[in-house]
């Protein structure tokens, strides 16, 4: 299956993991999850993202949320993507064999995080996950967190050796980063947040990686398909969320912290907990971020 500029989605999302107060996985409130994204927001999303706690859960939790994200994606007709963060190289490859094994065959990875991976341990986790398994496709989160970020020219000599490499994920700001990146297209579907999404969309057709705007998806769609003017409006409001979030959770230092409160505006009954020993924000802290919300980015 060809990713092409046409068949690419506009829109890639995520799905967060509820928890109950004895941090045991909420699946009936997962299921309703990714039947909503799929009916207001998008058919193509993912779980354990960074916002996903991939690299908190144990290898029995990640099965059981695979499972029922597997399950529910095929009760919704949506295109489901795993992402997969360890420290361990033979982790992530028996997680992508025993995914392979349920039905999935789009993914996403990051790169081990311990310590910085040179040219050489950089082509090998490529040749181990995409190589290996020549008949999936997969997706690059380039982010900080795993202490290197690629640029075109790694992406270059990646792109060139496995072509079931097809998008890599950022949420970068920078213009000189973006427009770097953008030499890659449309060899590389990119999926940028808002405010670089803003900026990549003026010369390139890149995907939105939906994150503030997820708040309200009628409003994100329009963001979408809207015109460059529209976004920088959009921008300008979207920036009162980001103050926001902040305002509630600046302690906070894990994406999923965030990207619960992003959802529960969706669903008031979301649970807010991270898997410990990760702070997650507390019912005051969600009613502080909600009050900062603008009045045109609340749903009715």
């Amino acid at each position: 299956m060809k990713t092409t500029a046409e068949t690419a989605p506009a829109i890639l999302a995520t799905a967060v993991v509820p928890w109950n107060d004895r941090f045991e996985f909420q699946e009936d409130q997962f299921r309703r999850q990714v039947h909503t994204l799929a009916r207001e927001l998008t058919r193509h999303f993912y779980v354990f993202g960074t916002a996903g706690e991939g690299y908190a859960v144990t290898e029995s939790q990640f099965d059981q949320i695979t499972r029922a994200f597997w399950g529910s994606a095929r009760e919704a007709q949506v295109t489901p993507m795993v992402g997969l963060i360890s420290l361990s190289l033979p982790t992530i490859i028996e997680r992508i064999q025993r995914c392979y094994a349920l039905g999935f065959r789009l993914f996403q990875l990051s790169l081990p995080s311990w310590g910085a991976l040179n040219d050489r341990e950089v082509d090998r986790f490529f040749a181990e996950t995409c190589g290996r398994f020549p008949d999936c496709q997969f997706h690059h989160y380039n982010l900080m967190r795993t202490k290197r970020l690629l640029t075109s020219v790694e992406y270059r000599r990646l792109a060139a050796a496995h072509p079931n490499l097809i998008a890599v994920k950022n949420s970068t700001t920078d213009p000189a980063v973006i427009a770097d990146l953008m030499t890659m297209t449309p060899r590389l579907r990119f999926y940028i947040t808002e405010m670089g999404y803003t900026i990549a969309r003026r010369t390139h057709d890149v995907g939105l990686l939906i994150s503030l705007a997820s708040i309200h998806p009628e409003r994100a769609k329009q963001f979408v398909a809207g015109t460059d003017a529209r976004r920088a409006a959009d921008v300008e409001e979207l920036k009162a969320v980001v103050a926001g979030l902040k305002a509630a959770g600046g302690k906070f230092h894990i994406d999923g912290a965030y990207d619960k409160m992003l959802y529960r505006m969706s669903d008031p009954t979301f649970p807010l907990r991270l898997l410990p020993p990760y702070a997650g924000a507390t019912e005051a802290d969600f009613e502080v971020f909600k009050a900062a919300v603008p009045a045109g980015w609340r749903r009715a």
